[in-house]
């Protein structure tokens, strides 16, 4: 196991909450419902901030989108490439900071629509907490704001794909996040970058001392304490391993209900789960294969369970 049982258990916790707040969030402005197994169209809340998305009128509309959608992803990690290669931190940090307040706002609104100018009140909470943060660097901030920033984009997302370009976007994920850890070590440097260079990081970011270190800390002095340095592991789960699973159970939600919306989510769990688990120290590993191999399964499972039995 690559992390001690505690840390584990913690970022598994928090994976599991963003998926079901992500559920919550794209389900509250989704317009496509199954009531008794009949997909119905419903009024729901649209995206704030203009973030509207262009509207599906047939099924083969979602096919003709979703190679605009693949190049959007292309020119996303293009632009990431440049910025990160040529260090070009103020715009690295005003990227991060639009795309995190928008995505809060989005969240955030998603839980005050009952109330009149739920827009303005979630821009009001998400700006502070985007700037805190991208700009200050607080642990705590910085994992609260992680379980709203991926369900916010998910929001965007969903609508826009259906189940065969969901299938072939986590394929092509998968491939892609494999390339970038085992043989360009892409997703390290980015990684590294982040947070050595920006001390930002999109993901999960759990630092913590080994139990050497806390026996010598505790024994030392207060004042010794201030010029001494150690060396803190980090624990981290990049973002798209945690936003790829909250569009697919999005995308299952609107197209077969809740319950399988259900067995996609419990699918990458045990998919990150298993990969903790086999996982070793001081290695880098692509978590979406695993993900996305268990998503498959909890999509198996489903249709075995609810259309052959």
């Amino acid at each position: 196991m690559k992390h001690k049982p505690k840390i584990t258990i913690i970022l598994l916790s928090m994976f599991i909450l963003t998926q079901f707040i992500g559920l919550y969030v794209v389900n509250s402005y989704s317009t496509e419902k199954i009531v008794e197994g009949v997909k119905v169209e419903v009024s729901a809340p649209s995206l704030p901030y203009g973030m509207e998305t262009p509207e599906i009128q047939r099924e083969q509309d979602f096919y003709t989108l979703f190679p605009s959608l693949i190049m959007a992803f292309v020119i996303a990690i293009f632009i990431m490439f440049l910025l990160t290669r040529f260090k070009v931190k103020f715009f690295l940090k005003l990227w991060f900071f639009v795309v995190v307040a928008i995505a809060l706002g989005i969240s955030f609104n998603s839980f005050l629509t009952p109330f009149q100018y739920s827009s303005i009140i979630a821009a009001v909470l998400a700006l502070p907490l985007a700037f805190i943060k991208i700009f200050k660097r607080t642990f705590l901030v910085h994992n609260l704001t992680e379980l709203f920033i991926y369900p916010g984009i998910a929001a965007v997302f969903v609508p826009l794909l259906n189940f065969w370009t969901v299938v072939i976007l986590l394929v092509l994920i998968s491939i892609y996040d494999i390339w970038a850890v085992w043989h360009s070590g892409f997703m390290q440097k980015m990684a590294k970058f982040q947070i050595n260079e920006l001390n930002i990081f999109s993901g999960f970011f759990l630092p913590h001392l080994s139990k050497i270190q806390r026996v010598k800390i505790k024994n030392m002095k207060k004042s010794e304490l201030k010029k001494k340095k150690f060396k803190v592991n980090i624990a981290i789960l990049g973002g798209g391993d945690v936003i790829f699973p909250i569009i697919t159970a999005g995308v299952m939600l609107k197209t077969f209900g809740l319950s399988s919306a259900f067995f996609v989510l419990a699918g990458a769990t045990l998919g990150l789960g298993y990969l903790f688990v086999k996982s070793e120290k001081k290695k880098f590993y692509p978590a979406m294969p695993f993900i996305t191999a268990g998503i498959f399964i909890g999509m198996i499972l489903f249709y075995l369970l609810y259309f052959l039995i």
